[in-house]
This record gives C-alpha cells, sequence and structure tokens, in this order.
C-alpha cells in the first residue's frame, strides 16, 4: 500500500466527540440494516402466503413496481411501450 500523507490511520486521528459521533452513525446503521433484513424477511413470508393462495408472485411484484410510479409518467412509458410492440408488429 502506497504512502498517502493525506490519510493517518492512527487511532488519534479522529477528537473523542468524533469517534463517538462515528460509533453512533455506526450503531444506528447497523440497527437500521437488522431492522430491513425483518422487512425483506416479513416481505418474502407474505409472497410465499400469496403464491399458496394462488397468486402470481412476478405480476404481484409488477403491480406493486407500477403502484409506486407517478400515474403520468407510467401512461407515458405505456404509450411508448405500444408504439414499439405496434411498430414491430406485435400488437
Amino acid at each position: 500500500m502506497a504512502d498517502d500523507a493525506s490519510f493517518d490511520a492512527s487511532p488519534d486521528v479522529l477528537t473523542s466527540s468524533a469517534q463517538g459521533r462515528l460509533r453512533t452513525i455506526i450503531e444506528r446503521l447497523e440497527r437500521l440494516e437488522e431492522d430491513k433484513q425483518a422487512v425483506m424477511a416479513d416481505q418474502k413470508e407474505v409472497f410465499a402466503e400469496a403464491k399458496g393462495e394462488g397468486y402470481d408472485v412476478k405480476t404481484l411484484r409488477k403491480v406493486i413496481r407500477i403502484r409506486k410510479q407517478d400515474k403520468a409518467k407510467r401512461q407515458e412509458e405505456e404509450a411508448i411501450l405500444d408504439l414499439y410492440l405496434s411498430a414491430l408488429g406485435e400488437v
């Protein structure tokens, strides 16, 4: 590793208050990561439940993605898709 004068890896680079703040930030990010993993596990469970009831999971994901979009943007994308498919003789 090349020496870089602008980077000092010694622990005294950060003041004790900066070190405390860094620790707080890291711990918050770790908790959020745990929360994210829990939510993802819950989503997986709900998708499995839906699949067990006969729903198509791929389509459910698509519906969720579409519902997040702005209606005007979605309509514009659908119009462009229709145009492209029509130009290819697919419609």
